[in-house]
């Protein structure tokens, strides 16, 4: 059916009121893998092995070449799940690297990279350029010219994500930092993705939960605070901090 572009003339009513697109993190062996396998009809595609204890819905990749496979059959099976978990956007970043450094490598400019051993072709004598046999990454570039690589790999790879379900997770680890706060030194936790791929990742986030134990209580927390990175777009989970129960996330 052809999109209709027609101007409303009265409010346009919201979506749908739960994060369609979530973005949860914490410290290892947390929680959050159990987590997800009591979330109704949830998929977690697992790329850390992090699911092989415990019982869930899920599939396992060990590199993109098996991701993409995975991907294609969730494309084209009948059933399409409600929730997609990708578990865990820190590790698929350390594979985006290798995808960038092939991207880079079919263009004009990246056409001789990883490229620099050389052999003697014994029938017509000429020197052929063949492939290294350990190649370097495209982060490698002068002033990190291969990091817009890396973020066209990321970016590719999330969007294709969430195609696939109507509400997609994406968990990822922390980053223990620190930052000056009024001459202070103030302890941070943020996203563990490097630079801008955090940017990227959160802008399509309709929430940020900081997951943690509060005593015998797993709680997940969608306000910034105490130097913790998170954030709600959707009403009743802004400035909140909650026991870790799916009901109060996904309420529609």
């Amino acid at each position: 059916m052809e999109k209709q572009f027609v101007l409303p003339e009265t409010p346009v009513s919201k979506k749908t009121s739960s994060p369609e697109n979530l973005i949860i993190y914490s410290k290892p062996k947390v929680g959050k893998t159990t987590m997800l396998s009591k979330l109704n009809d949830c998929l977690i595609i697992d790329l850390e092995q992090g699911t092989n204890k415990i019982d869930a819905l899920k599939v396992q990749a060990d590199n993109l070449k098996e991701l993409y496979r995975w991907m294609n059959e969730i494309r084209v099976a009948n059933h399409k799940y409600k929730y997609l978990a990708v578990d865990t956007v820190t590790e698929l970043e350390s594979w985006c690297e290798w995808d960038a450094t092939a991207m880079y490598m079919k263009t004009p400019m990246g056409k001789n990279f990883n490229r620099h051993d050389t052999k003697t072709d014994p029938k017509t004598g000429q020197q052929m350029v063949l492939p290294k046999a350990q190649w370097d990454s495209v982060l490698t570039l002068p002033k990190g010219a291969g990091y817009l690589y890396l973020r066209n790999s990321f970016k590719k790879w999330v969007n294709m994500f969430m195609e696939l379900a109507d509400h997609v997770i994406f968990i990822a680890h922390v980053k223990d930092g620190s930052s000056d706060k009024k001459g202070k030194e103030v302890a941070t936790k943020d996203l563990d993705l490097t630079g801008k791929l955090k940017t990227i990742l959160s802008q399509k986030a309709d929430a940020i939960g900081y997951v943690y134990w509060e005593g015998e209580d797993l709680m997940i927390s969608f306000k910034s605070k105490d130097g913790i990175e998170a954030s709600s777009r959707c009403d009743h989970l802004k400035n909140t901090v909650i026991p870790f129960d799916w009901s109060k996330i996904y309420i529609d």
